[in-house]
């Protein structure tokens, strides 16, 4: 008996929904502070939460950005390095996941941590996104939405529909473990999530129908898209995966 009947692909969300981001990056600039000693530099700032408010702060960069040009719908994207170089025809300002990096260490806040690191710790930091850890809810294994899933690879396509591009998700996967039967990521079709063209698109390559398709992730925001276009969804439900404004 199928788990979802009529169903026959699975596209996942990767960044919080399949990859512990969070956590993750955390874990990265908690080894780095303990490396290059940055224990004065925290202890200045007054609060053990430092390193997961930058995480928080990097991460919201990087998603307001997606929705900005989501909506506007015009994006030239271009890979470089495995990270995103993106202009809206002259309007947007060029930004990646390092510039985002940069000019958080250049805050008040941040500037005695942006000035003790050093540039090779800078660009291993920034490659923290190729190497994120496999992290499921309890909720998740039990219902058997796994990437590992013996039987959702028996039963169904399995594939990523995520904003990040291939190279990353690509790292992630060897990384993690995930055995993807192809990725679809967003420079490929030339937008970002919940833009509604990202997700037929995917369903277009598929060749399938909209109700053939199920949309699984730990957002909200992700799935109300994909449900507009008429796919079929799945929410894994994940700690500290919901952000302000992105949840209707």
């Amino acid at each position: 008996m199928s788990l979802l009947p009529e169903v026959k692909a699975l596209l996942f969300d990767v960044f919080g929904t399949v990859v512990d981001s969070r956590s993750s990056v955390i874990r990265e600039l908690e080894l780095l502070g303990k490396l290059h000693d940055f224990g004065e530099f925290l202890r200045a700032q007054k609060s053990d939460g430092n390193w997961s408010e930058f995480a928080a702060t990097w991460r919201s960069g990087y998603l307001e950005t997606t929705s900005v040009i989501s909506a506007i719908n015009l994006p030239e994207i271009t890979p470089n390095l495995g990270l995103y170089v993106i202009s809206v025809a002259t309007a947007y300002p060029r930004t990646t996941r390092t510039q985002i990096l940069e000019s958080i260490s250049e805050t008040p806040q941040w500037k005695a941590f942006g000035e003790k690191l050093t540039q090779p710790a800078r660009d291993d930091l920034n490659l923290v996104w190729h190497r994120l850890h496999g992290e499921w809810s309890a909720i998740g294994r039990l219902a058997g939405f796994h990437p590992r899933s013996i039987r959702l690879k028996k039963e169904f396509v399995i594939t990523t529909l995520s904003n990040a591009n291939v190279k990353l998700v690509v790292d992630m996967a060897k990384h993690a473990d995930l055995p993807w039967d192809t990725v679809f990521c967003s420079e490929l079709f030339g937008s970002f999530k919940p833009d509604p063209k990202v997700y037929l698109t995917g369903i277009r390559h598929l060749s399938l129908e909209r109700h053939n398709c199920v949309m699984v992730a730990a957002h909200i925001y992700d799935l109300q898209a994909a449900a507009k276009v008429g796919m079929r969804t799945v929410y894994i439900l994940q700690a500290d995966e919901e952000f302000p404004g992105r949840t209707r």
